[in-house]
């Protein structure tokens, strides 16, 4: 079991930047992929960004360019880097865990609010 601890949000302005944590419970080493999702009010949850074991990164088309997401393994922990960040990015933001075998987990969610 592995419990994933989000931090970071908060309110900023359009144009601003805000830097998410995940601190991991457990190592992080064995891990396939981390991920960071978000919701929107009335939205389904998408995939904002994710980094496989070996570092290979992917984005949401609309994150790219904006949006760094980056995982340090000794510290059991994933970050994401947001910048020029628009009020569309409003939303609680997730942290996400898969193994290969398929098993998840998620985090509580951080609120992140981007004030036009």
């Amino acid at each position: 079991q592995v419990q994933l601890v989000e931090s970071g949000g908060g309110l900023v302005q359009a144009g601003g930047s805000l830097r998410l944590s995940c601190a991991a419970s457990a190592s992080i080493v064995s891990i396939n992929v981390m991920g960071w999702y978000r919701q929107a009010p009335g939205k389904q949850r998408e995939l904002v960004a994710s980094i496989t074991s070996g570092g290979y990164r992917d984005y949401s088309d609309s994150m790219k360019g904006r949006f760094t997401i980056s995982r340090d393994n000794a510290r059991n922990t994933v970050y994401l880097e947001m910048n020029r960040l628009k009020p569309e990015d409003t939303a609680v933001y997730y942290c996400n865990a898969k193994r290969l075998n398929g098993i998840t987990y998620w985090g509580q969610g951080t609120q992140v609010t981007v004030s036009s």
